[in-house]
């Protein structure tokens, strides 16, 4: 049978539901087409700030045997620059009909609120609010994104900014019940919700005697992650009514289908680039068609939230 793999997101027509990953091919307009032209049906930008960062020192990336682990620092122009960036990306993934999703962080509640109000000038179709990064307001410096009511205000302060711009909130999976945070960040307005962020952890060079990472902890990505994204994935999608990205691990099409199977709406592919090239957005879209086809399915949503337990 004939398998149609266009999907919706928040009232965007996606020709496939492949979207890449924040922070995988940066904000450079050149290299968001390219990953537009390679076959993903939505991009995601690097995450922007309330100032420019150089992030940290090298080695900031390291392939570990089962994944990746990076600690790249939150490296960008600052959100002032980043808009130039962004409305060039846009007005050349347009005529490809390719929406852009724009990501953001902050340190601050008003930071965020800041910070969105700036990059919604640039137009982009979605603003992901990425709340892994610190509270510097907070006494213990805890993340946004591990505080159900923290998380709701930075959602409240991002939607205040926006206006009608669709809002997704980026999850972290090292939380006590990531279906709670979900809810806090719905109620108080979030459109989507993206799950999940990468995984804390260290690798160490036993040899060296410290660790590979100049940093020292950083994001664990890539294989590794993935049954943490799909146990992730169907916990929101148990909690909550709105389209989620599922992102955390898919190196396949098979794996984009268990992350759709989770309750995923569409697809977070990243570093998936790093091991098989910006192609893999493509390839994996083919190998997803394939795979619904030989099992009997029409489209993506034929198999969204088919594991959904109670």
């Amino acid at each position: 049978m004939g398998v149609d793999l266009t999907c919706e997101l928040l009232g965007l027509r996606l020709r496939n539901p492949i979207v890449l990953a924040s922070g995988i091919l940066g904000t450079s307009a050149s290299l968001l087409v390219r990953a537009a032209e390679s076959g993903a049906g939505a991009v995601t930008s690097k995450s922007c700030g309330p100032r420019p960062r150089d992030g940290h020192s090298n080695p900031v990336a390291v392939d570990w045997g089962h994944g990746v682990i990076n600690a790249i620092g939150l490296s960008n122009p600052g959100a002032g620059g980043e808009v130039a960036l962004l409305m060039d990306a846009r007005a050349r993934l347009a005529p490809l009909g390719v929406p852009l999703i724009a990501s953001i962080f902050g340190g601050t509640i008003a930071e965020y609120g800041e910070v969105a109000q700036i990059v919604a000038s640039a137009g982009p179709d979605i603003i992901e609010v990425n709340i892994s990064c610190p509270n510097v307001a907070d006494e213990f410096g805890t993340p946004f994104a591990a505080d159900g009511r923290s998380a709701a205000e930075v959602t409240e302060a991002v939607k205040a900014a926006v206006g009608p711009i669709p809002v997704s909130v980026k999850l972290a999976p090292n939380v006590p019940a990531i279906s709670r945070i979900a809810a806090s960040v719905v109620e108080a307005g979030a459109d989507a919700i993206t799950a999940i962020n990468t995984m804390p952890g260290m690798v160490i060079d036993a040899d060296a005697g410290r660790p590979v990472l100049s940093n020292r902890v950083g994001g664990i990505s890539g294989p590794a992650l993935k049954p943490i994204a799909l146990r992730c994935v169907a916990d929101v999608a148990r909690a909550v009514d709105v389209p989620i990205i599922g992102t955390g691990g898919v190196m396949s099409g098979r794996d984009a289908a268990e992350i759709l199977m989770a309750g995923a709406t569409v697809v977070g592919v990243g570093t998936a680039v790093w091991y098989r090239g910006v192609t893999a957005l493509g390839e994996i879209a083919v190998e997803l068609e394939q795979f619904l086809g030989r099992a009997g399915y029409g489209d993506p949503a034929a198999i969204r939230g088919l594991i959904a337990y109670p």
